[in-house]
Parts: C-alpha cells; structure tokens; sequence
C-alpha cells in the first residue's frame, strides 16, 4: 500500500513520455495552404502534459491519504516532473522553432538549439527546490510545472487563435523570448506564492483567492489565452504580495 503514491507519482512520468512520443512524430508542419500549422502530436502532447499536471497536483494528496509520504516519493516527483514540464515542453518549443524557420533558406539546425535551455532550467529548478527546504513555505522562482503548462497552451492557443494569433505564436522571436523569460523566471530567487492551504482564513489566502479568481475570469474572457495570462498574473501578484520565510505560516 505504501508504494501506491509512488506509483500514481510515476503516471506523471508515464503521460511526459506519452506526450514526447507524440510532439515528435513526424508530421508536416504546415497546412496545404502554407500557414504555419499545429500539428496532432503537438494538441496530443498538449493534452498528456495537462494529464500529467492533474497527476502532479494530486499524488500528494494521494501520498496523505495511505500516509507514505517519503523521500523516495519527493525525489520520484521531481524527477517526473523533470521529463513532463521540463523535457517535454521543450521539445515543443523545438518543433514550433522548427515551423517558424521552415522554408528559410539556408537555415542552420543551430537555430533550433535555445529549445533545449528550457529543460536545462527546469532541471536546474527543481535541483535548487530539493536542496532548500524554505520552499515548502514558498517558491524560489516560477514552479517547473507551472512554466511547463504554460509552454503546453502555446499549441492549442495557436490551433483555437485567430491567423494573427498563429503567426504570433510560431514567430520565431516570440518562442525565443518565451524561453528566455520562463527559464530566468525558473532559475531565479523571485519569491512566488504556493498554492498550498495552510491557514484557512481570507488574510491568509488573500494571495491565492485573488490568483483563483483571475484565473477564472481569464478563462471566461479568454479561453485557451487564459493560461500565459494566468502565468504573468501569478508573478505580478507573488511581487505584490511579496511571500517569504519570516511571514510563512508555521508546518
């Protein structure tokens, strides 16, 4: 019974490596009409990483459940987390670079390789997160899963969006700052609210009742462009409210 959260935390890992299979299969990257077009793996992948997210949010609960919480279970989280929001998104930014650059003459393969900072980042953040044990009162720079989802909607928002939207999306200089942005936002020291009830006041909460109710605002008014929407909503509202260790609710 034990090894029943373990195992629902490696269903994380199973839907990442789903959704790599997918984003990667061969399939043209535009539509017959020469638009730059989302391919079915990309919208597939997209759907596995939502999968792998609901999993991520749950298994901790499942952990408390059995009580078999344990290291084991943390260091399987992260490295899950590592293949569904770090490795897998990036291999979306390397396909959307891969159709913003087609039919480029001369086009290096060099072009495409900023993709790969992006789990280079996401690694390194929960590499820091393991090691400090401050953030479980906080976030020290943006959740890899938070930055993986966000990545994950860039497909579906191009596939729903407008043709304006779609060009947006897999320009190629909007894919590079989206890595740059996101992986600086990973790695750095920024205080960011956790999601986690620990009192379960309106003061306490204010920070993550506020978040919600954006959040389902974005969704009503803007459907799939809500979720980098909710992301930029996520950091502005940690640097108003400012989170750290000396106002943390005790364990």
């Amino acid at each position: 019974m034990k090894q029943i959260p373990n195992l629902f935390t490696l269903l994380n890992l199973v839907f990442g490596c789903i959704a790599i299979r997918f984003i990667l299969q061969p399939e043209p990257l535009f539509f017959s009409s020469g638009e730059k077009g989302v391919t079915t793996g990309m919208l597939v992948g997209s759907f596995f990483l939502l999968l792998a997210a609901i999993v991520d949010f749950l298994d901790g609960f499942v952990a408390r459940l059995f009580k078999a919480t344990s290291a084991m279970g943390e260091q399987l989280d992260s490295l899950a987390d590592a293949v569904s929001f770090g490795v897998a998104p990036g291999m979306i930014l390397y396909r959307m670079l891969e159709a913003g650059w087609a039919g480029q003459a001369g086009m290096s393969q060099w072009v495409l390789l900023p993709a790969v900072i992006f789990p280079c980042a996401a690694v390194w953040r929960l590499a820091k997160f393991n090691l400090d044990k401050e953030q479980h009162y906080y976030f020290k720079g943006i959740p890899t899963p938070a930055a993986g989802l966000t990545v994950a909607s860039f497909p579906v928002i191009a596939y729903y969006g407008t043709a304006t939207v779609n060009d947006l999306v897999f320009n190629p200089v909007f894919v590079y700052t989206s890595v740059v942005v996101i992986s600086i936002l990973m790695v750095s020291n920024l205080p960011i609210i956790s999601l986690k009830f620990r009192e379960y006041t309106l003061k306490a909460n204010a920070d993550k009742l506020l978040l919600v109710l954006i959040a389902v605002l974005a969704a009503i008014f803007f459907k799939w462009m809500a979720v980098p929407l909710v992301f930029v909503a996520y950091v502005i509202v940690s640097l108003i409210f400012k989170p750290d260790r000396n106002n943390a609710p005790p364990v």
